[in-house]
């Protein structure tokens, strides 16, 4: 049996590497989203018809991240991980080579099937690696996601003038290609093993509930994406719309919720040490209710924006939580079914925003994200206890300890309960 000392240097350098994948996942979706608007000049798409083309991203997502769930539990979430991120390497340079909104839809149902299955790939992958660390560091591998979503924008802002979108996804094609290749070669010689002693990889009680609280976990993810769905769709037009304010102000209010939840994915570690994840849930669903009921319905623009910060640092540590404790109690499988409940949640947000900002207004529209945010956080604590955690937080394993991004005992095929 190996010792402590000697597998710490291998779970660090699976921890950069899986990092690394984490950004990699913002950054080339995000150099896909600030092209959007080229792209849709280019195949000559009406805004309903990009609309509908846009939906493949979404359908492509949700149909994979069910069949990720198995792949990972079959081949490994390392092996299915590097899949994925040649897959998405490759398909983030088809959209700008279509020339109509069919064409532009179909492609993007590929791109969207590499989107999702890298999302639980990675999550099944990280899930396994906090077992193994025993420390909740979950929020750091969102945090990287985050940032490479922060660098990806950014890029795609200063080379948009200079680069034809042709140009520019070609770039991100040969940088997601170099980064799977060293990262890749990392995860694929890396192995998880027990450490002696190490109580925190003893499999989890496993309950005929398991399902039912595996779903409640996913909807505690849903109610977050919901929140920043309607976040990025709708945050800025309510600072610019309902306060009268210029197009700087309204950047602003998003900028300040994307880095206020940045920090907080930062810091999510120590406060899940700190508290415990059903406290980090409850407490993180609460300040994001308050801080939205502020943004939705004040009447200062400087009100607003802090209201969104607020809402960030609330809202940040939700998803990576509730993904983890549903890969706690149920393997890839239940990365799967929280991933598919939390995107769902984000392609709900913004149409149910519009919706009801056509019969109420958008401010009271925006008082549904706090009042999601509120329900996660009751959800949270009514499920307190079902995922064994050690002191600080940290799930144990779903399925004994894992070997290579798989599942000690699955053998060849998927494992029988």
């Amino acid at each position: 049996m190996p010792s402590l000392n000697k597998i710490r240097p291998s779970l660090r350098r699976l921890r950069v590497a899986l990092t690394v994948f984490f950004a990699l996942d913002g950054f080339v979706f995000a150099g896909w989203v600030v092209r959007i608007p080229a792209i849709k000049r280019q195949v000559g798409a009406s805004a309903g018809e990009l609309g509908m083309a846009l939906l493949g991203v979404s359908a492509g997502a949700v149909l994979t991240m069910v069949v990720t769930g198995w792949l990972c539990t079959r081949f490994g979430s390392h092996a299915v991980t590097v899949a994925c991120g040649v897959l998405l390497s490759l398909s983030i340079a088809l959209p700008p080579l279509t020339h109509s909104a069919l064409a532009l839809g179909l492609v993007l149902l590929v791109f969207g099937a590499a989107y999702g299955g890298m999302n639980v790939s990675i999550n099944s992958a990280a899930v396994e690696l906090v077992t193994a660390l025993r420390r909740p560091v979950m929020p750091t591998f969102h945090a990287a996601f985050s940032l490479g979503g922060l660098l990806g924008a950014g890029l795609g802002a200063l080379v948009a003038p200079y680069l034809t979108p042709t140009r520019h996804l070609l770039v991100l094609t040969a940088v997601g290609l170099a980064t799977t290749a060293v990262s890749g070669a990392v995860m694929l010689r890396s192995r998880i093993a027990a450490v002696p002693g190490d109580e925190s990889t003893a499999p989890a009680p496993r309950t005929g509930r398991a399902p039912l609280i595996v779903a409640l976990f996913g909807l505690i993810a849903l109610c977050t994406a919901y929140g920043e769905g309607a976040l990025a769709d709708w945050g800025a037009l309510h600072i610019e719309q309902d306060l009268h304010t210029g197009p700087g102000a309204a950047a602003a209010g998003y900028a300040a919720f994307s880095l206020a939840m940045t920090a907080g994915r930062l810091s999510g570690t120590r406060l899940l040490e700190r508290t415990g994840q059903t406290t980090a849930l409850a407490l993180g669903g609460l300040t994001a209710a308050a801080g939205m009921l502020v943004a939705s319905l004040a009447p200062l623009t400087w009100l607003v924006i802090a209201g969104f910060a607020v809402t960030g640092l609330g809202l940040a540590n939700i998803f990576p939580i509730a993904v983890a404790r549903a890969g706690a109690l149920a393997g890839p499988g239940g990365v799967a079914t929280a991933s598919t409940f939390g995107y769902s949640g984000m392609l709900l947000g913004p149409p149910a925003i519009g919706f009801l900002a056509d019969q109420v207004g958008l401010p009271t529209a925006l008082t549904t994200v706090a009042l999601l945010a509120a329900l996660a956080a009751a959800v949270a604590y009514a499920v307190r206890g079902t995922a064994r955690q050690s002191a600080h937080g940290v799930p144990g394993a779903p399925r004994g300890i894992a070997q290579g991004g798989r599942t000690a005992g699955c053998g060849s095929g998927p494992r029988r309960p």
